[in-house]
């Protein structure tokens, strides 16, 4: 029997492939970010106007489900870590589930507007992971959680964690893997107090009044400084916090290591798109590109 040369060439190819393997080619890995040293003070103001900033190089990353570039910068002293997020919005959406009220039930609904929002989330595992809501593995991750309504009056971000695990836990949402597995994904806020707290109004005020009151954030709740300023439909939002919080709620960086992280716009909460909200993603976001962050 003859055998061509192109065909014995091929299947000499596919004996030499290790076992389980294919000709597929290889996932790309998570996407390079880069920390910079600074010496100088960064206000956390949302402004960015320090010389520092100019040094680190932007990298831009894609969010479909805001369909918006998401642009980073980060930079680090001796004892901090420092982020500039910067992304396109047509509006400034500062209020968030206003109570409206309504004269035939004679109570106030909560009402469908919903805060901008922006969302880094640091894994916490020790290896290569998938920090998305579909994701096949349990994980732990650290969420910076800014919220132009709750957080940003007071200068923080919300503090929090991602639990996804196959165990059910208090309060967590049932999610699926993208091979159908049961996934529970719990967020608790860290311990502490958060920058804002719920006031419920059972007799009529005004038309209109804020479901959510600032106060000052404690604890580890209080760890992550944020503030965020809309100009000429663009947001800018800082961040800042200490290296290591010494708290077991919180990644702790080392500049000798790199770090696993994505961002998202929009909260991540495993919910389902509401187009009856002004932002109908919101609470739908998700992580979509993997990033590694270093320090230079």
């Amino acid at each position: 029997m003859r055998v061509r040369l192109p065909s014995l060439l091929f299947l000499i190819g596919l004996m030499t492939l290790p076992s389980g393997l294919s000709a597929a080619p290889k996932a790309k890995g998570p996407a390079e970010v880069h920390a910079v040293k600074t010496t100088q003070e960064i206000k956390i103001d949302g402004i960015a106007s320090e010389s520092d900033w100019t040094k680190a190089k932007p990298f831009v990353t894609y969010d479909p489900q805001a369909k918006v570039d998401l642009s980073l910068k980060f930079l680090y002293s001796n004892d901090r870590i420092y982020v500039l997020a910067s992304f396109a919005d047509k509006t400034e959406s500062r209020s968030h589930k206003t109570q409206t009220w309504d004269d035939a039930q004679q109570r106030y609904r909560i009402g469908l507007d919903r805060e901008d929002s922006f969302v880094l989330k640091w894994s916490m595992e020790p290896g290569p992971v998938d920090l998305r809501v579909d994701a096949e593995s349990a994980y732990k991750a650290d969420i910076w959680f800014w919220k132009a309504h709750r957080t940003d009056p007071m200068g923080f971000a919300d503090d929090k964690m991602h639990i996804y695990s196959p165990l059910r836990s208090a309060n967590a949402k049932l999610v699926s893997s993208k091979a159908g597995l049961r996934f529970y994904l719990s967020r608790p806020g860290d311990n502490g107090q958060s920058a804002y707290k719920t006031v419920i109004h059972a007799d009529k005020k005004t038309d209109r009044i804020p479901l959510f009151a600032a106060r000052q954030p404690k604890g580890s709740r209080a760890d992550v400084r944020a503030k965020g300023v809309w100009k000429d439909g663009r947001w800018s939002i800082e961040f800042s916090r200490k290296l290591v919080t010494g708290h077991p709620d919180d990644v702790a960086f080392d500049r000798r290591r790199a770090y696993l992280f994505g961002v998202a716009k929009f909260e991540i909460s495993g919910r389902p798109v509401n187009p009856k909200l002004d932002q109908p993603f919101f609470g739908a976001g998700e992580i979509t590109q993997m990033l590694r962050l270093t320090f230079d």
